[in-house]
């Protein structure tokens, strides 16, 4: 018998984003990742490879009229640990120092700000929140959570930082669904 290791990181195994519409079982399953319903979701941005969501691609005003900046949430407990465990160990800092030494890099990040901002544009305009994306793009980076959610729901080339949290998490799914679904009808 062959025994195959898991990928040492998510990036080795995650599927391409498969955009659609959220069915009553996603918004089901969001809600118990998340422990309160969700706000604001219209599609399914990503889906682990369980099959849950793990990224939900949001409304940019939410029903109640509040203007919401973040266009792709992560939504699965346990990727959300693991950037938050990234976080705690400093990642967020050494990505901001390279920020500010590599042009290059510095262009790339600008050019995945825009990308967030036409995308989330595409949906709907809200002049509250023109011009921001999330995850301190384009001059800072403040937030890994934001960064996986646009990798995983933009595909992989789209934003640097959302691709090397990627490469860097552990891949969150390898212990089955994060969530027991309920049973919608």
């Amino acid at each position: 018998m062959t025994v195959v290791p898991p990928p040492e990181s998510a990036a080795d195994s995650v599927p391409l984003p498969q955009r659609e519409p959220a069915t009553e079982a996603d918004l089901a399953a969001v809600a118990a990742q998340l422990g309160r319903p969700p706000r604001g979701t219209q599609a399914v941005a990503h889906r682990c490879p369980c099959g849950l969501p793990d990224a939900v691609e949001t409304t940019p005003r939410l029903a109640d009229g509040t203007p919401f900046p973040t266009l792709y949430y992560l939504t699965c407990p346990r990727a959300t640990a693991a950037c938050s465990r990234l976080e705690s160990a400093g990642v967020m800092k050494e990505m901001a120092e390279r920020l500010t030494t590599d042009p290059e890099l510095a262009a790339r990040y600008r050019a995945a700000h825009e990308d967030y901002l036409a995308r989330r544009e595409a949906i709907g305009e809200v002049p509250e929140i023109a011009g921001i994306s999330a995850g301190g793009m384009p001059g800072r980076v403040k937030c890994l959570h934001v960064h996986l959610g646009h990798a995983l729901g933009a595909g992989p080339g789209v934003n640097p930082f959302g691709d090397e949290t990627l490469e860097l998490v552990e891949p969150w799914w390898t212990a089955g669904p994060c969530v027991d679904v309920p049973a919608t009808e």
